[in-house]
């Protein structure tokens, strides 16, 4: 395959991406939309690549304004995942989409893992144009997910109340900039970006009627069943829109168990794509 490192403009700082084509004859192309603080080079964005690519798919995987804990890019102004909005993670979505767009892929694929899974339903859900979703342990989302710890004790685990209270009062203040301790997530966050997710993510469960193409829904079976409701979400899409697979002994990296995840993906886009859709 070719790579070729990619910059796409936003109305900020730039996107960096890569961008994977195949050898032979392309059949489609797919979007790949990271997970929280993740970057194009981790987990599927990375190993997804050679497979999707060995089935004549076209593989671009992009950095969100928000990837990474914690970065500076063009100055010292700190950026990356702890200040990171739901609706700048949906505008990036969107400048992606459309850079392959303007290559000539008027229909990408969608791939997301984890929130990028979230993100991916979102997009899906407007873009019906989409002619496959892949969702690698998409979470609930919606108001109040963050709120509940779950079995993986995630975010603000038993002190969201007292966190809540502290990012209202930085705000307030003209203080929403600044960094908070977070137990159990990516450990600091603005109180921005804590107050953005209670109330900004989607809600996939909510979305899933909305959208018209077929869906992979993954989820290992170490991840908590509630917080990636791959089951519920498939009871809730359109009649039989949805496959599930649950991959044994699976975490939510798919550490392990990346070749086995690569090629389901792959061969499940192969029986879906039987048509060219670029």
């Amino acid at each position: 395959m070719r790579t070729e490192l990619i910059t796409i403009e936003t109305d900020t700082i730039p996107l960096e991406g890569l961008y994977y084509e195949p050898e032979g004859k392309i059949k489609a192309a797919a979007l790949y939309f990271h997970g929280n603080t993740m970057n194009f080079y981790t987990g599927g964005a990375k190993f997804l690549a050679p497979a999707l690519s060995a089935s004549g798919i076209a593989f671009f995987a992009f950095n969100r304004r928000g990837h990474d804990i914690l970065s500076t890019r063009n100055s010292r102004t700190p950026v990356g995942g702890a200040f990171q909005t739901i609706a700048e993670s949906m505008a990036d979505n969107d400048y992606a989409s459309q850079w392959l767009i303007n290559k000539g892929f008027a229909k990408p694929i969608l791939i997301g893992h984890s929130n990028g899974g979230m993100l991916a339903v979102a997009h899906a859900a407007k873009s019906l144009e989409t002619p496959a979703l892949v969702l690698m342990s998409a979470p609930r989302g919606g108001v109040g997910q963050d709120l509940k710890a779950g079995s993986e004790k995630l975010f603000a685990m038993d002190q969201a109340d007292k966190i809540t209270a502290q990012a209202k009062e930085l705000v307030a203040q003209g203080r929403g900039s600044e960094l908070m301790s977070l137990p159990g997530w990516w450990y600091v966050i603005s109180a921005e970006s804590y107050l953005d997710r209670l109330v900004s993510i989607p809600d996939t469960i909510t979305l899933a009627p909305k959208i018209t193409c077929p869906i992979l829904a993954i989820r290992g079976d170490m991840e908590d069943m509630h917080r990636y409701p791959a089951e519920e979400f498939q009871a809730a899409c359109a009649s039989k829109l949805c496959d599930v697979q649950i991959i044994k002994d699976c975490d939510h990296f798919y550490n392990g168990k990346e070749e086995l995840v690569a090629n389901l993906i792959a061969h499940w886009l192969e029986q879906k794509i039987s048509i060219s859709i670029v």
